[in-house]
């Protein structure tokens, strides 16, 4: 038996069908219904600071959940806030669905309050973009924006939802069903192309990136690589899919592998600059295997000899079943000599115990606390890189960080959907200073909430990043842009009603770490980083590759 009701009630109503639990959003009048909506379906809403912060922490929600994460915001000014959390998603294969309010129809070109020409503006980094313009259709074009948002390469998708389209009444289905995408088995001919080139390889890699955690990949990767010894790098998404402290599972070798490498068997992330294209560093004779979600990454910078689009799981669950009795042993045992070679170099970095503190030694401070309930963000340029080497993450899903746009400002809002999601788990974001001023703000969320959160912020008062390159190349006025101050965020925190504690000992990491998760409350260490630390250890990397 159907029930007449508005717009907003149909667009909550699909949400509870889709098993969404929770909008993260930023109020306006336009969009006022969907809250009245959520209230009546049991759908939880965070309100945030900022829009663009409201649809980093749907992002978030979308990874952790394996699910479409929700933000919603109002016309105009609210949508356009957004664009930047929705161009990360797109960049990070997350699945993202922006309900944006708009002018109603009726007036749609006479210059209403908030009215732009939203859905234009999307099209170019979204999966779909669309207005729903009758409000008896808001059940089967939210649907569409679910499957499209899920399906193949997952994505975000912007849905226009007008004033008067949400305050008109329709009648609601009796039941919506979720959507759910089917997982593509790989074709028999490229299996087989599989098999033949793993067979007759001396020095076989595997690269699993973000789709082998969207997949739920990781008990066939870990099965294959411990049936055959072939060593295991994690990338993107995929970070953690594999233990890191598992004996086949390498980090810091990664550039060195590839040049002796002879195939390559690509998971699921793009040859781009974070695999040096797949060009600089690696075998030019090596033979490479891409597995995608995505037809169009496939030979996108190097022809691959097997390329298919497919479900991760599926193909590495088809390897594990046709290479049984072949083992790496000697190529793996190389490897690790690789490795080792790197971690004695990081070791030393790590033990520096000198003041003002170096990144490395804040890294191993976080690493201490490395287990299998910790949720870690990242959110920075160099402090991230240098804890990004150290840090031995042991879960999928333990590690999330923009993805390959870079976009900075995603700490507090990741992590408020992460502690939301999870009430049990500490989470705990690593941040630049720099970072720290896009959405810091956001503890003022946490503590309205009563989430838990710690952050720790690397403090060497600039966009380290940018600051170190450029000093290499020009004279101190020409980078003076890219100087901070040693701002006490510490205290900002407090002044919100968080804790805050300033950490200068190089010693004192670890304990200072512990009071801040035994306080309960939102938290914000600011340690005081040397400015020219990765300097000092050799480690930074330059901004322009």
């Amino acid at each position: 038996m159907s029930v007449f009701t508005h717009g907003g009630e149909l667009v909550a109503r699909a949400l509870k069908a889709q098993e969404v639990s929770t909008i993260y959003t930023l109020c306006g009048g336009h969009i006022a219904p969907i809250y009245d909506g959520c209230v009546n379906q049991g759908i939880a809403m965070i309100d945030m600071r900022h829009e663009q912060a409201a649809a980093h922490a749907a992002d978030a929600h979308a990874r952790l959940t394996h699910n479409v994460g929700v933000a919603v915001v109002t016309a105009g000014p609210g949508v356009t806030d957004a664009v930047t959390g929705v161009a990360n998603a797109y960049q990070a294969r997350s699945p993202l669905l922006l309900l944006g309010g708009a002018a109603p129809l009726k007036t749609k070109g006479m210059g209403a309050l908030q009215e732009m020409p939203q859905v234009e503006m999307f099209r170019t980094f979204t999966k779909a973009s669309f207005t729903i313009t009758r409000t008896e259709d808001i059940p089967e074009q939210m649907a569409a924006a679910f499957a499209a948002a899920l399906g193949g390469r997952p994505g975000p998708v912007f849905v226009e939802l007008p004033f008067d389209v949400l305050f008109n009444m329709a009648d609601a289905p009796d039941a919506l069903p979720k959507v759910t995408p089917v997982p593509v088995a790989p074709p028999l001919e490229a299996v087989q192309q599989m098999f033949d080139l793993l067979r007759t390889a001396q020095r076989p890699l595997i690269v699993a990136g973000t789709q082998v955690y969207q997949d739920r990949a990781w008990g066939a990767l870990r099965e294959l690589t411990e049936q055959t010894g072939i060593p295991v790098y994690t990338n993107g998404g995929g970070r953690g899919t594999l233990s890191m402290q598992h004996p086949h599972c390498f980090k810091a070798s990664r550039s060195l592998a590839l040049k002796e490498a002879d195939v390559v068997v690509l998971i699921g992330t793009p040859l781009d600059f974070r695999l040096k294209y797949g060009q600089k560093d690696w075998n030019p004779l090596a033979k490479l295997i891409q597995v995608e979600n995505d037809p169009a990454e496939l030979h996108h910078n190097r022809r691959a000899e097997v390329a298919l689009v497919a479900d991760a799981r599926l193909v590495l669950e088809a390897l594990c079943e046709g290479l049984q009795g072949l083992r790496c042993d000697a190529w793996l045992a190389h490897v690790r000599g690789l490795e080792d070679t790197f971690d004695a170099q990081q070791a030393a970095w790590m033990s520096r115990m000198e003041r003002p503190i170096n990144h490395f030694r804040m890294g191993a401070a976080i690493n201490s606390l490395v287990d299998d309930s910790l949720i870690l963000i990242g959110d920075g340029g160099d402090i991230v890189s240098a804890c990004a080497k150290v840090i031995d993450l042991t879960q999928p899903g333990q590690w999330l960080d923009p993805g390959p746009l870079g976009t900075l400002g995603v700490g507090m809002p990741f992590a408020i959907a992460a502690q939301h999601l999870f009430p049990q788990r500490r989470v705990l974001v690593i941040q630049g200073d720099g970072s720290f001023g896009l959405n810091g703000f956001e503890f003022d969320t946490a503590i309205r909430f009563n989430l838990p959160i710690v952050n720790i912020v690397g403090n060497d008062a600039g966009w380290g990043q940018i600051r170190t390159p450029l000093k290499n190349v020009m004279d101190e006025k020409r980078t003076a842009p890219t100087s901070l101050a040693f701002t006490r965020y510490d205290k900002v925190v407090e002044a919100l009603g968080g804790y805050g504690e300033l950490v200068e000992d190089p010693a004192g990491i670890e304990a200072a770490l512990a009071r801040a998760f035994a306080t309960g409350r939102p938290a914000c260490l600011n340690v005081i980083l040397d400015q020219e630390g990765m300097s000092k250890t050799g480690a930074s990397s330059p901004y322009i590759v």
